[in-house]
């Protein structure tokens, strides 16, 4: 008998979930949630890249990345500038507001994961860390899937 609740991507699966909820709570108080933190997060590590440049570091497809540009737009965190070499193509900057809270919200994601990691040691979340970014593997976006 296949024992669901031992499988790896069940129980990635919750830990994520998990770790979803965690972010969730800490940061709830500004109003965002997990996957606008995350792209605020990128932009804190290099602020003005285009929206195909979010997708491919957040490895989040372009329709959902558009998405939370435009709620992050109208909490007013970060503005749409035109490119300077290409009329179609937008820039993402952080606003004055968008920085401004990057260390609150830093702080509220390390809360969130010494909450997740608490009762394994340094060593453990060290390999835990490098396990999951074998897992991942290679950087790519990749779509939810339809079942």
């Amino acid at each position: 008998m296949y024992n669901i609740e031992k499988s790896i991507g069940f129980l990635l699966a919750k830990g994520y979930q998990r770790a979803w909820a965690l972010l969730r709570e800490e940061i709830e108080v500004y109003d965002l949630t997990p996957p606008q933190f995350g792209l605020l997060a990128f932009l804190w590590q290099q602020d003005g890249v285009t929206q195909a440049e979010l997708s491919e570091n957040g490895q989040i497809d372009r329709t959902t990345i558009g998405g939370l540009i435009d709620r992050l737009e109208k909490s007013g965190l970060v503005e749409r500038r035109p490119h300077p070499q290409d009329r179609r193509a937008y820039k993402i900057y952080l606003t004055k507001r968008g920085k401004e809270i990057e260390t609150p919200l830093s702080e509220c994601a390390k809360r969130a994961v010494t909450k997740l990691t608490n009762g394994l040691s340094k060593q453990e979340i060290g390999e835990l860390t490098r396990m999951l970014e074998i897992l991942r593997g290679e950087r790519r976006v990749y779509e939810i899937p339809s079942c």
